[in-house]
């Protein structure tokens, strides 16, 4: 399946859309078309309300609705490139020789495969710092700026990457010991005796390392081609597959082979929480959230799930939810009547829910029986993403002439390292 991704969009200026709306133009639209999503949303209540459900209402509701998530896209899409020209655009103005000739030694193998100038780059990678060991079987590390086209394209695609602690290691694995229960003390008079207290409960997080992959080809004749861009070309290859197998694993990997996701724990109802398992709320309804009355609102589920994480927790909490999810909460309302969902005050800014930033991610659940659409946490504190420095690339002209495959590898890995952070809305009564 190709996955391309058109690298040109990550380079030149990106303050305006190709529609040629600008992100403060795009914020405009958004908050007219708000105002009327909330104007016909209130007529539409009243409607129900009132015995008059009325099918051309509602629709024009639903349409509005679609026309704000749309804006929001565009909105998001247009943040997110500049968020990564400004990671990844700039560089000290010279680059160390051995990095150069690196990357002018690493194309000339990449288009012909000469095995002459390997022991050459094997030497031209530790001495540019890209590695501290050589290893002639598994292929060579990618020059910097490719490594950076790749990790700026999956970084503007995967938002766990963008909410989540981002660490680079040199080993297999991550570890790091929690302290469960602290060290006992007690209070005594000048004379008491001081019995010996307990000491604390340690418990070892473990975040492993596992390989991802993409398969690019391209033909010999190609590869001669002196115009073709070859960290263009690699980058557009592998960038959104890479992007988009993350994202999936960063949510709803089960760690076998890939990271375990948000929704590869164990949960528990968070009146029951116990630490390895992810705390839940429920929705009230059983395949869904509980229509708007005198005395429930669809917003109570949030409202529990927002005051179900710990207030130390809560200052650096979002929200994460789908797009088809956060449609259905842009008409919550709390028992004032106010909305819960507010726009973006600024076109740099995210949507709010409860005032808390609301990102979207259409790996999360959608809304039905049993599901957890909705999750609401401290993403950095919780959730650890771990990357093995560089990408590595095997050059394989032989498997499927006339075609040369590059066997383009990345490891990375993920889990909860703090399950206290992050706590899920479960659709059930």
């Amino acid at each position: 399946m190709n996955m391309a991704v058109n690298p040109d969009r990550f380079r030149g200026p990106a303050k305006v859309r190709s529609d040629g709306s600008t992100p403060t133009a795009i914020l405009e639209q958004m908050n007219k078309a708000f105002e009327s999503f909330k104007a016909n949303t209130n007529k539409e209540l009243e409607d129900l309300k009132a015995g008059k459900a009325d099918v051309v209402q509602t629709e024009k509701v639903d349409r509005i609705n679609s026309e704000v998530t749309d804006l929001q896209k565009a909105l998001d899409e247009t943040n997110a490139t500049l968020a990564a020209l400004r990671v990844g655009g700039g560089g000290t103005d010279t680059v160390a020789a051995e990095v150069a000739e690196h990357s002018k030694v690493f194309n000339s193998w990449f288009r012909k495969g000469d095995r002459a100038i390997d022991a050459d780059l094997n030497e031209l990678e530790v001495n540019a710092g890209l590695t501290t060991v050589s290893d002639p079987d598994g292929g060579f590390l990618v020059p910097e700026q490719v490594s950076g086209e790749i990790d700026r394209v999956v970084g503007t695609v995967s938002v766990m990457r963008d909410v989540s602690n981002v660490m680079q290691i040199e080993g297999n694995a991550y570890e790091k010991l929690i302290n469960m229960g602290g060290t006992k003390s007690g209070w005594v008079d000048e004379k008491d005796e001081r019995p010996e207290t307990g000491g604390p409960t340690l418990q070892k997080i473990v975040v492993n390392l596992m390989e991802l992959y993409a398969n690019p080809a391209a033909t010999q004749r190609m590869l001669d081609d002196a115009r073709l861009d070859i960290a263009a070309w690699l980058a557009d290859e592998v960038s959104v597959e890479f992007a988009e197998q993350e994202g999936a694993a960063y949510i709803k990997g089960n760690g076998v082979n890939k990271p375990r996701g948000i929704l590869g724990y164990d949960t528990v109802a968070n009146a029951d929480y116990k630490w390895g398992k992810v705390g839940f709320i429920k929705s009230g309804k059983a395949n869904g959230f509980l229509a708007p009355t005198a005395e429930d609102s669809p917003a109570d589920a949030l409202i529990s799930t927002y005051f179900g994480l710990k207030q130390a927790y809560r200052n650096g909490a979002s929200w994460l939810m789908s797009d088809a999810t956060m449609e259905a909460a842009r008409k919550f309302k709390n028992a004032e009547g106010d909305f819960i969902f507010a726009l973006p005050t600024a076109a740099a800014e995210l949507p709010t829910i409860l005032n808390k930033p609301v990102r979207t991610d259409d790996n999360m659940d959608a809304v039905g029986a049993g599901k957890f659409p909705i999750a609401f946490g401290n993403f950095q504190r919780g959730y650890l993403i771990v990357d093995k420095f560089g990408v590595r690339v095997l050059r394989d002209p032989f498997s499927k002439k006339p075609y040369v495959h590059f066997y383009t590898t990345k490891r990375t890995g993920g889990g909860i390292v703090n399950f206290e952070a992050i706590k899920l809305l479960k659709i059930a009564a």
